[in-house]
């Protein structure tokens, strides 16, 4: 057999047997396609995970979202937290919850003294219509919220995609 041509030869041997294991695989399901399985209460014990014990206070926290979401595989959601930014007064960090979402706890942004601005822009999934929560953690050791509640027409986040 001539050298130049075995790797050819190999080559076409494997995208053929490939192509065919593929075309076998087509009649086969190979991803389960389900609702997300959170609760309120899964986000309730998600929150408790990142607060421990601390009581967590309405008020400082602002999110702005729409309250119409045509997609949920991108929905834009800003949170801002009033908060002078010194080194005895700022926020440790920012904490971003959904009831209905495979994971309840969508997001966690840590902050120093020196970030300068309290607050993030970012895009999220939602599986559903469902409660988005914006938890801030202060220097001092509190803990303070918002909410809002988003309608989403589309929805993402289904398990196995």
């Amino acid at each position: 057999m001539d050298e130049g041509r075995h790797p050819a030869t190999t080559r076409r041997r494997f995208l053929t047997g490939a192509g065919r294991l593929i075309g076998g695989l087509g009649a086969v399901q190979l991803v389960a396609i389900r609702p997300g399985g959170a609760t309120p209460d899964s986000m309730a014990a998600a929150i408790r995970r990142v607060v421990g014990a601390a009581d967590v206070r309405d008020g400082k926290v602002s999110i702005e979202a729409p309250p119409l979401v045509e997609n949920g595989n991108s929905v834009s959601i800003t949170v801002a937290v009033d908060s002078p930014m010194t080194p005895a007064d700022h926020v440790r960090g920012i904490f971003i919850f959904n009831e209905k979402n495979p994971q309840s706890n969508v997001a966690n942004f840590r902050f120093g003294p020196r970030a300068g601005r309290a607050g993030v822009s970012t895009r999220i999934r939602l599986a559903d219509t469902q409660k988005v929560v914006a938890i801030a953690e202060l220097s001092d050791g509190s803990f303070w919220s918002a909410s809002v509640d988003l309608i989403v027409t589309v929805a993402a986040c289904v398990e196995g995609t």
